[in-house]
């Protein structure tokens, strides 16, 4: 597994918070593993309530009809680096 960054650290707990993922600890997800499917499994609604809080949280929109979402939502790493790009707050 690979090491988080603090960004994915902070992410991570964004995610588990927001996805009241009770049996996941942030600091356990691995930054390059799938964040859908066989990784985190995580779903549609998961997408959405996670793009939500992260819009709370750094104030930009994730738009749920981009192109890019599945490269962005792709794993914690990817997200990440979405987020720090595009962040406000």
């Amino acid at each position: 597994m690979s090491t988080q960054t603090p960004a994915e650290s902070e992410l991570a707990t964004v995610l588990v918070e927001a996805l009241n993922l009770e049996d996941v600890a942030p600091a356990e997800i691995d930054p390059e593993a799938p964040l859908f499917g066989e990784g985190l499994g995580l779903d549609s609604i998961d997408a959405l309530e996670l793009a939500l809080a992260i819009s709370k949280r750094y104030g930009f929109q994730l738009r749920s009809d981009s192109d890019e979402n599945r490269r962005i939502f792709a794993s914690l790493r990817t997200l990440s680096a979405h987020v720090e790009a595009n962040r406000t707050t």
